[in-house]
């Protein structure tokens, strides 16, 4: 089955290029080295990496920030919780890279913990909270460059002895000279 039609739209759609949103589950579409194609319920959350939406596990809280007198009364503030484990198609290095750069956000039980409060509504934070998800994956997915050590030549030695032979030169022409 051929699927170069489809693009994701949002969560919980499809839709084909005209627009028109399809009534059917939201899938993402799998390309493996195979070119076999899967079709697993679940977000996409950079090049080649999704998570279940089962996986993804949303708390709601009372936050500070916009809202005026909305903001004591109604549950905005968004937690996004989901175990590094879940998050399928990271290599193990880019694993770790993620690890790393999450720091403090990974709580006691391992989990990556995102916030978001800044957004009036409850559907905003969530989105926020995934595109801090991704985002944190895209700079997870980028391989460090290794640095190679390198001399300097022959040539660049050269010019750098020449170079302070002058300038100790021009500085010793500045001293008064000694009369003896």
């Amino acid at each position: 089955m051929d699927c170069a039609p489809f693009r994701l739209l949002a969560v919980g759609q499809i839709a084909d290029f005209s627009g028109i949103a399809l009534k059917r589950p939201f899938y993402v579409i799998i390309r493996t080295m195979s070119d076999a194609v899967s079709y697993l319920p679940g977000i996409t959350l950079g090049p080649g990496v999704w998570v279940d939406k089962a996986h993804l596990n949303f708390g709601f809280s009372r936050s500070s920030g916009p809202g005026g007198q909305n903001v004591n009364k109604v549950n905005t503030k968004t937690e996004l919780r989901v175990r590094p484990e879940d998050l399928h198609g990271l290599s193990g290095r880019a694993m770790q890279r993620l690890l790393a750069l999450a720091g403090r956000r990974i709580d006691a039980l391992g989990h990556l913990l995102l916030v978001s409060g800044n957004q009036r509504t409850q559907e905003a934070n969530r989105r926020a909270c995934v595109e801090k998800l991704r985002e944190l994956i895209a700079e997870a997915l980028v391989e460090p460059k290794i640095r190679r050590k390198t001399k300097p030549s022959r040539a660049s030695k050269t010019r750098r002895v020449e170079s302070k032979r002058i300038n100790s030169q021009r500085k010793s022409q500045r001293r008064a000279v000694a009369e003896a």
